[in-house]
């Protein structure tokens, strides 16, 4: 069900460009959005596109992955086991501000006549660009360009040319570049999507210090106890007489450049930034890493970052991008897509992936399921180490798991539902630690890492200790009930669909948890077999019994999956059919999302569903699905679903696609794609939607194409359908490239493995070998076939 409209920006502001983002006249009513949109980030530090003269600003954000203040939760009433400790991102002193004056008078977007302007994200350069002419009442006229980065190839560091020129007089100039500490100034709402306002002062200054055109400040955080050095240092050119002034004090820093400008000649003022945070380095460290970082920079200059940030895209886009033909906008719409997650994810490293990224401080910087199910695909697929390094991270948080699981009286671990830190940070239980299926979503993500790269020291190292701990939560959570028949069941758990909580034997949670389950045991016993030293080092290390592995079996072949044989449906849970259907006919369109107009109790009664729950089974474990099954759970649950999650239409679409309803597949394909773009969620002002970017390459790759990759058998079921006259994309298999084209017009797909010795792949049910260099194009097969069942 699709509930809004999709409302495009207006294109005589915003055109249709492939390769960029371009506003063509300041445009205050969508600033909000626009900050989002046009933000420029690497995985570690994220700087919103605010505009470099501080205003016009609805929230400015400069944000480092990772960098949180905690706070106590206060509880109405208390419980046991209940989260104690929210986490929520902090907000980094703004480095990018420079004020410009001429004459005195403030150059400020909002109050100055415009005789020309362009902003441009360009996805190639991965710099944010903007050029613009002002015109004073006195009728001298201003040129402003101004071109920012955040490097993708130096962790720390973001740099800016800001430069002026007069153009039809003279005129003395100031520019105040500035390194000051944000007060926040949104206040909190009742959307629970929002980020949480902190009172008081949270970055407590530690140390300023100043000389010639650099400054550099630290700071620690006040609950949280982290640290956090930053500094900013110039490179003037000009032709023009001038003067400098540099100050730094507590909270704010400043260099004040006056100049004496000159028809005609451009004053070239070049920023770098730099930021390191820590959880235990102290500041005075810190400091000096931003004093090394300064040097370094400066030292190789802005042309040089320049031109890394250009191959480092290249190279990104030569294994990420996806090719579209006969829809330019389409084309735009999927790499500014695939662009933020790269932005979002880049240089994420010994940290998560926000669900907003850092392009805002929406959800509070945290970091859910998101990451595994929706983003790790595309990651795995195109930048294996990436995805390395965040299972890494996620292996890094085991022992808070464990300690997690113990305050809620299991064994084994439980991953935080939302955190920052690995401490749970979701004070709803219902709709946070209830969500046991993140154990299973983890174990899920690392499988498909290892099956697609074939790096089984990550599984037999880090992974072979996830898999223990993530098993046992499962045989201590659940039950061999005799109402069932024996069967396992586990009893109040929340599966993804946030409008049923803590119910009884969520289809989707009990099917993952057996794939866990199975897992688990499949290693360990291969572990015991093949690598006997390790297999005794992790019995040692984690207590470990044969009787445990024999209990993780019985369990999983033992799991009971609801089905109701009258319906002939799988049941998303054991009552979900006892509830009350949902009118969705006298619902209007302004009451969505329902979860900010109704109490959550009334959505709890009924048959209504916030996003894909069995559907998302249904992709996941296909192969544990007959077809008709496929197609009889799809016609049930799709008029339930509302969409009130972006998580939801490119899982939709996917599904759709395997069934043939390509229309329906297309509607949410798109809705997809412009999930942020278009603003459907409402809420892009408060970052982009990474997950639901990550949803998008998986709709092209998993629906368009009909890929599938059970048990790493990798196989595809073109179908392009209508406006797509063409598809291209690549994936790198145990490490080997593989690049497909899918051409609609001449319904035929070729497959050319770039690199690697040969590969065998399934072409709607045949197999194609592949050797290396050598094109294989096979026709796509009329009517619709759907894909081998295995």
């Amino acid at each position: 069900m699709l509930t809004r409209e999709i409302q495009h920006l207006p294109d005589f502001i915003y055109p249709i460009d492939e390769w960029r983002l371009v506003e063509k006249r300041f445009y205050p009513r969508l600033l909000p959005n626009m900050e989002t949109l046009f933000s420029t980030a690497n995985g570690f530090l994220g700087i919103r596109g605010c505009h470099e003269e501080g205003s016009p600003v609805y929230q400015s954000g400069t944000l480092i992955n990772g960098l949180h203040e905690t706070w106590p939760i206060v509880y109405g009433e208390k419980a046991f086991g209940f989260a104690k400790t929210g986490q929520t991102i902090v907000n980094a002193p703004d480095g990018k501000i420079i004020r410009l004056y001429v004459d005195d008078e403030p150059f400020d977007l909002s109050k100055v006549k415009l005789l020309d302007y362009q902003r441009v994200l360009d996805m190639r350069t991965g710099t944010l660009d903007r050029h613009a002419v002002w015109e004073k009442f006195s009728g001298k006229q201003i040129r402003i360009t101004s071109r920012r980065l955040v490097s993708f190839v130096h962790r720390h560091i973001a740099a800016i040319v800001y430069e002026v020129t007069l153009l039809n007089a003279d005129a003395p100039i100031v520019l105040s570049s500035e390194l000051a500490s944000v007060q926040e100034t949104q206040a909190p709402g009742a959307d629970p999507r929002s980020n949480r306002t902190l009172d008081g002062t949270v970055l407590l200054a530690q140390s300023n210090y100043s000389r010639d055109y650099r400054i550099v400040q630290s700071y620690r955080t006040r609950s949280s106890g982290m640290t956090l050095a930053c500094g900013i240092d110039h490179v003037l050119e000009t032709q023009c007489l001038h003067s400098d002034q540099c100050c730094s004090d507590d909270g704010f820093g400043r260099v004040l450049f006056s100049i004496n400008g000159q028809q005609g000649k451009t004053i070239r003022l070049i920023k770098f930034m730099t930021y390191h945070v820590s959880r235990s380095v102290p500041a005075a460290e810190l400091c000096e890493r931003s004093d090394r970082a300064l040097d370094r920079v400066v030292g190789h200059g802005f042309e040089t970052l320049l031109e890394e940030q250009r191959q480092y895209l290249d190279d990104f886009w030569e294994l990420a991008d996806i090719q579209v033909g006969g829809d330019l906008a389409t084309q735009q719409v999927i790499r500014f897509n695939l662009f933020h997650i790269c932005q979002a994810s880049a240089r994420a490293e010994s940290v998560g992936i926000p669900a907003k990224g850092l392009t805002g401080t929406g959800y509070e910087g945290q970091y859910f399921w998101d990451t595994e199910i929706y983003v790790l695909p595309f990651l795995i697929y195109t930048a294996p180490r990436i995805a390395r390094n965040l299972l890494l991270f996620r292996y890094r948080m085991l022992e808070k798991a464990r300690m997690r699981a113990r305050e809620v009286n299991q064994r084994g671990a439980l991953f935080p539902w939302r955190t920052i830190n690995g401490d749970e940070a979701s004070a709803y239980y219902a709709a946070g630690t209830a969500q046991y299926h993140i154990n299973a979503d983890i174990i899920y993500a690392m499988r498909k890492y290892v099956e697609v790269t074939g790096d089984r020291e990550f599984l037999y190292g880090e992974g072979a200790e996830m898999l223990i701990e993530t098993a046992r939560l499962w045989t201590d959570l659940g039950f061999f009930s005799f109402k069932k028949g024996g069967h396992f069941c586990l009893n109040c758990v929340t599966g993804p669909d946030e409008y049923n909580t803590v119910v009884d034997n969520n289809a989707y949670t009990n099917l993952m948890a057996r794939e866990n389950l199975w897992f688990a045991a499949e290693t360990l016993e291969w572990l015991r077999e093949h690598k006997s030293d390790r297999y005794s080092v992790l019995v040692h290390e984690t207590q470990l019994r044969q009787e445990e592995i024999d209990e993780w079996k019985r369990a999983a072949d033992s799991m009971y999956v609801p089905y109701d044989e009258n319906a002939g449906i799988h049941l998303q849970d054991e009552n979900f059919l006892n509830k009350r259907a949902w009118d969705f006919s006298t619902t209007p369109a302004e009451k969505y999302p329902l979860l900010l107009h109704f109490h959550p109790l009334v959505i709890y009664r009924h048959q209504v569903i916030k996003q894909a729950d069995i559907v998302l089974a249904m992709f996941l474990l296909g192969d544990k699905f007959s077809l008709e099954q496929k197609r009889r759970n799809f016609d049930f649950y799709d008029p339930l679903t509302t969409g009130d999650s972006s998580l939801s239409v490119s899982i939709q679409s996917i599904v759709a696609f395997e069934l043939g309803y390509f229309d329906k597949a297309r509607e949410y394909m798109r809705y997809a794609l412009m999930m942020d773009l278009a603003d459907l969620a409402a809420n892009v002002d408060q970052g982009c939607h990474i997950a639901s970017m990550g949803g998008t390459w998986m709709a092209m790759v998993y629906g368009a194409a009909g890929m599938r990759d059970y048990k790493g058998k990798l196989s595809f079921n073109p179908r392009l359908g209508r406006g797509m006259q063409r598809l291209q994309f690549s994936l790198i298999i145990r490490g080997q490239r593989l690049s497909v084209e899918i051409d609609q017009e001449k319904n035929e797909t070729t497959y050319l493995l770039k690199e690697g010795a040969g590969l065998v792949i399934i072409h709607q049910r045949e197999e194609v070998l592949l050797t290396a260099n050598v094109p294989v194009t096979v026709a796509i097969k009329e009517p619709y076939a759907p894909p081998p069942e295995q």
